[in-house]
């Protein structure tokens, strides 16, 4: 089951933490969340899974910015989300999707027990101005059924901002 937003007011600073919460983002059924004003751009052609991949912070600025097809983009929520007893979901608004815009490739789906910032995996299907602040996607909450163990993963729990991939992390851990 998908919480209501009135369910969501309901939990609001208990289980579901928004921070900063602005009750006009509020929806039927979802909250919506914002670009931050930063992304993180990869900067070799060809990535590896193994090792981390260097990448270069840049700024959004007021007067908007750029972004290229073909190219993938990180970016991160401007609220900070916690969550606790549900399962936190995110997807684009359609009002982005409208425009050509994904904010993520896979990584929609969050865990119970999730604290941080969103990383966006912005890419886009033909040029498209930007802006800092603009509501991009939302955030939904499923109910959990049975006993579970909540998120405490260190790779990206508690994260301070954008998160490029720590996939390699991974690799290191098998090889102990």
């Amino acid at each position: 089951m998908i919480l209501s937003g009135k369910e969501i007011l309901k939990h609001l600073d208990k289980e579901i933490v928004i921070d900063p919460f602005d009750e006009t983002k509020m929806n039927p059924n979802s909250y919506n969340l914002s670009l931050h004003n930063e992304l993180l751009v990869y900067d070799a052609p060809v990535l590896d899974m193994k090792t981390p991949n260097p990448a270069t912070l840049i700024q959004i600025p007021p007067e908007g910015l750029t972004l290229a097809p073909g190219r993938l983009y990180l970016g991160r929520t401007k609220e900070f989300t916690k969550t606790e007893g549900f399962v936190p979901m995110l997807e684009g608004r359609s009002s982005i999707g409208r425009l050509g815009m994904c904010i993520h490739a896979t990584a929609g789906f969050g865990d119970v027990g999730f604290a941080g910032f969103w990383t966006l995996e912005i890419f886009v299907v033909q040029p498209l101005v930007i802006y800092p602040d603009v509501e991009v996607c939302q955030i939904y909450y499923h109910t959990i059924d049975g006993e579970y163990d909540p998120y405490c993963s260190g790779k990206y729990q508690n994260n301070k901002g954008i998160q490029p991939s720590l996939l390699y992390k991974d690799f290191e851990k098998n090889q102990k």
